[in-house]
């Protein structure tokens, strides 16, 4: 497909690598009039000049800007008779994509959490009622529809389906080689409150006698042969508030997460204080390095402290290509409108940076229990309706557990039944 435009921008471009490369199709830009006028395939004037016989799509102005604006009036309208973003008034599929894909909002963010994150309930999907589709693939769906339809056949034919089922260890072990000062502090805080079943299972585990409640990485291993793109990411920081892992240097959990890294992918897990110190995040670096002997490539930020732009940049510059923190914690659905992987654009510096990937993820755990306070039976449900998304559509379906819940620790008893039965929705 050929498109006219006035002026051939960066953000045209990155978006329209997305809506026809990322999704296996080809397009052309052309400024010149004489060219396009004469081209005998399928073409578009995203532009106000009509030309004889041509369809046209009137730009909202948003893909040839090169400022980020602070103030931008963004409304639900309609276009193609679906729902759709307009512009300062105008109802634009194309910069609708845009707009989502690069969370645009997330820049205008007023009202963070107390971790500092962007939540759902700020994000327009959730409040137009689109955060539970992929809203992103509609528009391009219908955008084929009004402008090419026999893109369809091509659309449908070069759908792609990816499970990747991912965990983050943020407690290796619940009781099982912690240092003797923590293990101490916590036998003594049990004593207070006379937690006598705690205080026996510890002391079962330390002897190795019982199973730690959060060992469920003999399951993990047994996806990682199922499931060949399945990820895990280990958190290395010392320990903190919000950084509660065993000691990053105990030769027992080296070994662990080297053995694990031979499985295939591992990751680094940013902790919740490097994502305030380059020296931190530096750190942790250097440590999944040492103890895998390989270099690492891929990340998830602890408790999915996503800061846009400065998180993306920050990794890319230790080495990092393609991240998978692009969700919520507050709840489930697709945060930038699609499940398919896609490149960073920077919207302060106005720049694609299409060698650094984004793995959106469409579910966590502790979304569904935590957060949204369902039951076992809703939270099937709800997976049920993810799942059925992607596969009308297309895209990755990642999702994330933690190895606690995985085997079923404490409040999680039951929930293994959540994570099977996602798997076998794909089988």
């Amino acid at each position: 497909m050929l498109f006219y435009v006035d002026e051939i921008s960066v953000r045209l471009i990155y978006t329209l690598d997305f809506v026809f490369r990322e999704h296996g199709l080809e397009y052309q830009l052309t400024n010149d009039k004489q060219v396009f006028t004469s081209f005998e395939g399928a073409k578009i004037s995203y532009s106000n000049f009509e030309f004889d016989h041509s369809p046209i799509l009137n730009p909202a102005g948003l893909l040839f800007e090169e400022q980020f604006r602070d103030s931008i009036l963004v409304e639900k309208g309609s276009w193609g008779n679906v729902d759709c973003l307009k512009f300062d008034a105008v109802p634009d599929p194309l910069a609708a994509v845009f707009y989502v894909l690069t969370r645009y909002e997330e820049y205008h963010s007023k009202f963070p959490d107390k971790h500092g994150r962007f939540t759902s309930k700020e994000s327009l999907q959730s409040k137009f009622g689109w955060l539970h589709i992929q809203i992103v693939e509609r528009w391009i769906e219908v955008f084929f529809k009004v402008y090419s339809p026999e893109y369809l056949k091509r659309l449908e034919s070069q759908k792609t389906i990816r499970i990747i089922p991912s965990f983050d260890i943020d407690n290796t072990y619940a009781f099982k080689w912690k240092e003797g000062w923590r293990s101490w502090l916590s036998n003594s805080k049990d004593l207070l409150k006379n937690n006598k079943d705690r205080i026996k299972t510890r002391k079962l585990v330390q002897r190795g006698e019982l199973k730690d409640p959060f060992d469920s990485f003999e399951i993990i291993r047994s996806v990682y042969n199922d499931y060949p793109e399945t990820r895990v990411f280990w958190q290395l920081g010392n320990y903190a508030k919000y950084d509660t892992n065993i000691a990053w240097n105990d030769p027992r959990h080296q070994e662990l997460i080297s053995e694990i890294s031979r499985l295939g992918h591992l990751g680094l897990h940013p902790s919740y204080a490097s994502n305030y110190s380059d020296e931190k995040l530096e750190r942790e670096v250097r440590r999944i390095k040492a103890i895998t002997s390989k270099v690492i490539t891929e990340s998830r930020q602890h408790f999915l402290k996503l800061n846009l732009p400065q998180t993306y940049h920050r990794m890319m510059e230790h080495g990092f290509e393609k991240d998978f923190t692009m969700g919520y914690a507050d709840d489930y659905g697709f945060r930038a409108g699609t499940a398919r992987e896609h490149a960073f654009f920077d919207l302060l510096a106005n720049e694609s940076y299409p060698n650094y990937r984004i793995v959106p993820f469409v579910y966590m755990d502790g979304t569904l229990l935590e957060y949204k306070k369902m039951s076992i039976e809703q939270s099937s449900q709800a997976v049920d309706q993810l799942i059925r998304e992607v596969k009308v559509y297309g895209g990755t379906f990642c999702f994330i557990w933690h190895n606690e819940t995985l085997a079923e620790a404490g409040k999680w008893k039951g929930w293994k039944k959540v994570f099977d039965y996602t798997l076998e929705q794909f089988k």
